[in-house]
């Protein structure tokens, strides 16, 4: 779904941006209250304070900033994905290398875990339905890789119009130590970027937040603002969903992980619901040419899922991952 590492390499040698240590928090970007969360198909919202109990990431944007209740929120209870989470796959992986699979995520102990292992298997997942404005945060670790795989927090749009349509991933991580953390902002008919990096011990527990108003872009780690662009003509010209991806750069050096322990969202007033979405349970895609019946379909369309008000027991936990879901397959 997303351009190569080496145009990434030259995006950032090309911007001059410094790579920065986090050490304050320049706390600028706008902090306007939350709109009443709408209720869409498939979605699995629940209602709760910005916090989720037993956070692995104590220091959140949400709470500096006064975000309050998020719209939409997963904490990843039980041994299953929520219905509004879709994995890939099975199929080609990104730029059509190795393999993306459902069976390469697992949810247990109140965690989604995202594996990719020596051969190129891994996998990746979209939230939907998704917004034009917003914020979103994710608290995430990602394990040491020997080489090959970029864990990637992302926004992409909706219509699957890459690239005008734009992408914003706020939290790229190439480095095989996982000691640095990279945004791109990708905008234009020509894939041109803006980008910047930070450096962050991301194999430790870590609340990744991306604010996107009409007028400011701002990226946060930890509650601490670290990148912002008021470029606007950068910024994608409609909705975009939230993409969760372990992509593959070959040759893979050995298998590696990501994990997540809660994904939150928040509409803005300013914020334009998608008129895509997916289904409730349905497949994603990030190859729509080879598979364009995994593509986001209008809103109108789609049948609702069931709310998920009440987050399911820690009882009800597993200590054994299990894949995470079993999905009926399309396409080729």
């Amino acid at each position: 779904m997303r351009t190569s590492g080496l145009m990434r390499t030259l995006a950032v040698a090309a911007s001059g941006a410094a790579l920065l240590t986090l050490t304050a928090c320049p706390a600028s970007a706008s902090q306007s209250g939350s709109q009443a969360p709408p209720s869409f198909p498939g979605q699995s919202s629940q209602t709760a304070s910005s916090q989720a109990p037993n956070s692995q990431c104590p220091q959140t944007a949400a709470d500096t900033l006064g975000w309050g209740t998020p719209t939409r929120q997963a904490d990843f209870d039980g041994t299953s994905l929520p219905p509004d989470w879709h994995p890939y796959g099975p199929e080609p992986g990104h730029q059509k290398e190795g393999t993306r699979t459902p069976a390469a995520i697992t949810v247990a102990n109140g965690q989604a875990t995202i594996s990719g292992d020596e051969k190129g298997t891994t996998g990746a997942m979209s939230w939907h339905p998704g917004q034009r404005y917003g914020r979103w945060e994710v608290c995430v670790k990602s394990d040491p890789g020997p080489g090959g795989y970029h864990p990637v927090l992302l926004l992409w749009p909706v219509k699957e119009d890459w690239p005008k349509g734009g992408e914003i991933d706020w939290m790229e991580i190439s480095a095989d130590d996982r000691q640095s953390t990279d945004f791109f902002l990708h905008y234009g008919a020509d894939n041109s970027q803006e980008s910047g990096s930070v450096r962050h011990d991301a194999t430790e527990w870590t609340a990744y937040a991306l604010e996107w108003t009409p007028r400011k872009m701002t990226a946060y780690l930890d509650g601490k603002e670290w990148y912002s662009t008021t470029e606007t003509s950068h910024f994608p010209p409609g909705a975009m969903n939230m993409t969760v991806q372990l992509d593959l750069f070959p040759p893979a050096g050995g298998s590696t992980a990501m994990h997540l322990d809660w994904a939150k969202q928040w509409a803005l007033p300013e914020s334009e619901p998608a008129e895509l979405s997916l289904a409730p349970g349905a497949p994603a895609t990030g190859q729509p040419d080879l598979h364009p019946d995994r593509t986001p379909k209008p809103v109108s369309e789609l049948p609702a899922a069931p709310r998920q008000d009440t987050p399911q027991p820690s009882a009800a936990r597993q200590d054994t991952p299990q894949p995470a879901t079993s999905l009926p397959q399309q396409g080729g």
